[in-house]
């Protein structure tokens, strides 16, 4: 399945947003093995960093672009939606710099994204009402 910002936006919640982005990922399995120099070359070029700009515009700099979910702090990630390869990066392939498979996202989302796990995500504000948290007012 090829996940795109234009479905994406179609879902309304963060919750399913993120279902929707889940990898299921394990702790520690590499991604590029020895050829991890590679992203980390591409993540310094002139070309991502513009595409990264542009997404980062494009999203308010929002947590999986939901208006009121603000990153705070200056550290936004900007994440692939299909998991990228030496060969996507070696190729130039549309997965790697085309907006519509980009999504901004804060650090912790991106790791709860790629690990498969919900409880590293920052969960809207409980509200507040009168007496809820008296035992004996109902």
């Amino acid at each position: 399945m090829i996940r795109k910002y234009s479905d994406l936006k179609g879902i309304e919640s963060f919750e399913d947003r993120f279902k929707y982005l889940q990898l299921f990922g394990q702790v520690g399995r590499d991604t590029f093995g020895f050829e991890r120099f590679l992203n980390q070359i591409f993540y310094k070029t002139p070309e991502w960093k513009k595409v990264r700009q542009e997404v980062i515009l494009r999203d308010a700099a929002c947590d999986l672009a939901i208006q009121g979910r603000e990153i705070q702090g200056r550290f936004i990630v900007i994440h692939h939606m299909n998991p990228i390869t030496k060969e996507d990066i070696l190729e130039r392939s549309d997965l790697l710099l085309n907006p519509e498979y980009l999504i901004c996202c804060s650090d912790m989302t991106h790791k709860a994204i790629h690990y498969g796990n919900q409880d590293l995500l920052i969960r809207d504000p409980v509200i507040r009402r009168p007496n809820d948290t008296s035992p004996w007012r109902v």
